[in-house]
């Protein structure tokens, strides 16, 4: 059965930040929506999987705008900047993302 996203709309319904909300899954890979604010990981690597970032709404340091996607290659160290509220949607593969990476509220 084919499920339709509104990634606008998806993101919207989450009401707290740092939550990331899984809408589908695509050949192993996890889609989460996440409202990220005034935050700075530590740099880390993945070292198994790519990690793909669409900014639905805002801009972050990676120079993303709004609009945009940035795909950060296995292996390649990085640091998400967010200084204003900045809606994702990411895409990375199932195990990629935990709590030493992404902050204390992602969920398996």
């Amino acid at each position: 059965m084919l499920k339709k996203v509104n990634l606008k709309s998806a993101v919207d319904a989450v009401d707290k930040l740092y939550v990331y909300e899984k809408i589908g899954r695509l050949n192993g890979h996890n889609l989460s929506v996440v409202n990220v604010e005034n935050r700075t990981l530590d740099f880390h690597i993945h070292e198994n999987s790519d990690e793909l970032f669409y900014v639905i709404k805002g801009s972050f340091h990676l120079e993303v705008d709004e609009g945009e996607l940035i795909i950060v290659p296995k292996g390649t160290r990085h640091r998400p900047v967010v200084k204003s509220l900045t809606k994702f949607l990411m895409i990375e593969l199932d195990g990629t993302l935990n709590k030493e990476n992404s902050g204390d509220l992602y969920e398996s």
